[in-house]
């Protein structure tokens, strides 16, 4: 049968514009667009909808009755149409995860199968003592700002102290067992150079403060403070019900750029949205501490990032000394007169010799001991 001559479905004779199409296009975006179709002439205009981390396996999401009217698989998505009585779900499929979005002739209809769709569909894998869940966020093209969570390993204080020089331990020791009412200020600041263990503190620091903290990584830090609608969205984005009254951490890695000395003229208004959301109106009545690793030194840092009052801790992490170090690795050799970094003792630990370490001008591979 010729193209021209296929009996349009209900959803194709809704859609209310012309669609153009060309070889960049694939079938989950006809799809995308045909489920807009009922919502955009009105049909049906309410929508509701909501993503699944990780979905349970076998689960399709769809709802009793549901009736499949697309469904197109691309090399990393799935898209499915289907629609009821009443209804019109779109279903998009990526790795474990899931968004699912539903458009209704009632509010009411919508809200009732979005939850028949993903009610009891994440797949919560089983709480082990040493992981803490950590949120990560990132600005998608296709969704914006998404968050999603995952399960990370992290060591107690008494397991990793080792791993610090004794002042810096001291410091470290002093933040891990901070309590809500004790905050002051709500910058957390760790520098010094590449491998010294920073992020190694900041996971156990999650753990130590997962009762009363949510801690979340925002992937690009660099977009967040150009974008206002990105930082908005973090900031100030809905309240989890769950966790009302709880505190956030925003972890920024490797933010040299932002808070060096001269990031004023730079950056541009990154860093006083920064500062904002720290002790300004951005963060006033939001429970918010912002976590900032840089490699830099403190001298290179602009002043009005270290100023007092500002901080909650400001801790230099540096290597361990050549006591520490010997005491740490069990033996001398390989460890120079002015001791080593963690990532260097993990590395001789290893086998692999001073020679495969990272040196202390850059970060590239510093991988888990930055």
């Amino acid at each position: 049968m010729c193209a021209d001559h296929v009996q349009p479905s209900a959803a194709e004779e809704s859609l209310p514009i012309r669609l153009n199409m060309d070889d960049s296009d694939s079938p989950s975006d006809v799809v995308d667009a045909l489920f807009l179709g009922r919502f955009a002439s009105g049909e049906q205009p309410y929508a509701r909808s909501r993503s699944v981390d990780r979905v349970k396996s076998g689960l399709t999401l769809l709802p009793p009755g549901a009736k499949v009217l697309r469904s197109a698989r691309d090399e990393d998505r799935s898209a499915t149409l289907a629609e009821g009585d009443g209804f019109t779900l779109l279903v998009s499929r990526w790795n474990r995860g899931a968004d699912v979005t539903v458009t209704a002739t009632t509010d009411e209809l919508a809200q009732k199968v979005l939850g028949q769709s993903a009610d009891g569909a994440e797949d919560e894998p089983e709480p082990q003592p040493e992981n803490v869940s950590m949120g990560f966020w990132y600005l998608s093209p296709r969704r914006g700002p998404h968050r999603t969570t995952r399960q990370i390993s992290a060591g107690t204080w008494d397991e990793i102290s080792p791993n610090y020089t004794a002042p810096v331990s001291e410091a470290l020791e002093r933040l891990m067992k901070v309590a809500p009412e004790e905050i002051s200020g709500r910058l957390l600041l760790l520098h010094g150079p590449p491998g010294t263990g920073k992020t190694s503190a900041l996971r156990t620091l999650a753990r130590s403060w997962r009762d009363w903290c949510q801690v979340d990584c925002v992937l690009d830090p660099e977009r967040l403070f150009n974008d206002i609608g990105y930082l908005m969205d973090i900031a100030i984005g809905e309240d989890d019900v769950a966790g009302k009254g709880r505190w956030r951490l925003l972890l920024l890695e490797d933010c040299d750029e932002l808070i060096r000395g001269e990031a004023k003229h730079t950056a541009g208004q990154a860093l006083s949205r920064l500062l904002n959301l720290t002790d300004g109106l951005l963060g006033q009545g939001r429970n918010v501490l912002v976590g900032v690793t840089t490699n830099e030194d403190l001298e290179r840092m602009h002043p009005a990032v270290v100023r007092p009052g500002r901080c909650l801790a400001r801790i230099e992490v540096g290597p361990l000394n050549r006591t520490e170090a010997v005491r740490w690795l069990g033996r001398e050799d390989g460890i120079g007169r002015d001791g080593a970094t963690l990532a260097e003792l993990y590395a001789l630990r290893r086998g692999t010799g001073p020679a495969s370490v990272p040196s202390q001008d850059s970060g590239a591979d510093a991988g888990l001991y930055l």
